[in-house]
């Protein structure tokens, strides 16, 4: 297990992880995507006028 730790590929699988964790936080949009919101309304409008 010691030896597979150390092992080169590990090594390199860990070094990705920490590379696409630390993109994933700093690529993140600002603000929230509004994706929710018109379909909500959609859904409350067309169930007023029925």
């Amino acid at each position: 297990m010691v030896a597979f730790l150390k092992s080169d590929l590990f090594l390199r699988f860990l070094g990705g992880f920490a590379i696409g964790a630390v993109g994933m936080f700093m690529l993140q949009p600002e603000e929230a995507p509004v994706f929710g919101s018109p379909a909500i309304a959609a859904t409350s409008t067309n169930s007023a006028t029925l």
